[in-house]
Order: C-alpha cells, then structure tokens, then sequence
C-alpha cells in the first residue's frame, strides 16, 4: 500500500510524499504512529531524533536504558544539563513527573515486557522480522551490542528506522540477514528513507513508500511479492 500525501496531512506527519525522506522527516512519521500512552525505548543513533517530533499530550513516556522515564526532547542552550543524557550520551530534558532508577533496574523493564515500543537503529531485516544491528562480522568491526538484544526480545513491538540502501546501494532490508543475529523474528515495522515495511504472520509488505512507487521499490529491493 502506498500512503498518500492527503492521508499523511491527516495524520500530522510530512506532507510530501515525492521524494526520498531524511531522517528527522522519517522520525517526525514514526512519532506520530507511535499509539498514545505507549512506553517507549529509543535506541541509540537516529531513534533518538523521534524524541524531538513527539506532539504535545501525545502520553507518550521515554525510556531510557542508562535509568530515566519520561524523557523529554534534546536539550539546548541553557538546557543542558552534563548529568542528564540519553543512552547515546546526548543532552536530554525531562517532562513533568521524569523520574530516575539503577541501571539493573532500567533492564529489569526492558526484559521483562514492560515497554511496549522499541525502535532501533539495524545493519539488517530480514522479511521475516529478523535483525541485525550489533555487529557487521567483519574482523576489523568493533561489536556494539549494547542493550539491543534486551529490548529485542523485550518490547511488544519492535519499530527499525534505517536507510534502506548501504552507502555502496546494497540493500538492507534482505531475504536473510547475513550478519549476525540480534533477535529472530522480532521485527515488526521497517521505517526507511524510501518507505515503511509491515512485518506479519504472512510475511513482509510495503506499508507506504517516498519519492518511488510500491512496485518499483520492490524491484530495486529484488523482492517482487512486497508489493
């Protein structure tokens, strides 16, 4: 399914639709999907763009790995505080009623299926939801696993925002992830710069594309039955 401009106005989300998305446009999309109320982990790296893009009153509560709910927006200026950060080490503010625990604690949540959205960065998805994002297997690579595989198997719904093409313009979204494993079948929305993928029991299809229509980019991906 491809989503039109009109629908994207409805939503609140970027508007156009004719051209490949950047990434604060991509998180300012996956900020407004994210169901009100929900308990969220942004993972390190572009995640954490969604936090600035999150509407007001949205009930939306951040978590951070490194002990922190209800998280705000990065800090700025005069906001900035060294002791309060995100798992990434970026400055963060907090919202009313922020407040603060042991790390052990923070992965006790995560573990134990108390958030119900995670959305992580990744090397590679696999049509079947799997994921890789902690190490490419290359011997000069420095692994980077983090609390990934925690929040992998830990969150109701597991949200990926990449680019969909490597810098050399392999794809990242595969038939079968080569790098080593994350999670298996974990996976359940692939958001890209050139559109959404929903992972389910019948497999993986094109939720809405950017600047490229579904058929086309389910060539250039070599996958013909995503549309």
């Amino acid at each position: 399914m491809t989503t039109t401009s009109s629908d994207r106005a409805h939503a609140g989300a970027p508007t156009s639709a004719d051209h490949q998305f950047s990434m604060d446009e991509l998180a300012a999309v996956i900020a407004r999907d994210i169901p009100s109320g929900s308990f969220v982990n942004l993972g390190i790296g572009q995640p954490t763009k969604i936090a600035d893009h999150l509407p007001a009153g949205s009930g939306v509560v951040l978590h951070t790995e490194n002990g922190m709910l209800n998280m705000g927006p990065k800090a700025e200026g005069d906001e900035v505080d060294p002791d309060l950060t995100n798992a990434g080490k970026v400055p963060v503010t907090e919202l009313p009623g922020a407040s603060y625990f042991h790390h052990a604690d923070s992965f006790a949540m995560m573990r134990g299926g108390h958030l119900d959205v995670c959305v992580l960065g990744a090397y590679q998805v696999a049509v079947n939801g799997d994921l890789a994002n902690w190490h490419t297997g290359r011997p000069d690579d420095i692994p980077a696993v983090g609390g990934a595989m925690d929040l992998a198997i830990g969150a109701k719904d597991v949200y990926v925002m990449m680019t969909l093409f490597t810098r050399s313009g392999e794809p990242k979204l595969v038939p079968h992830c080569t790098y080593p494993l994350t999670g298996v079948g974990c996976v359940s929305r692939v958001y890209t710069d050139w559109g959404v993928f929903d992972v389910g029991a019948d497999g993986m299809r094109i939720r809405e594309t950017y600047g490229i229509s579904a058929r086309e980019l389910a060539e250039r991906l070599g996958m013909a039955d995503l549309g």
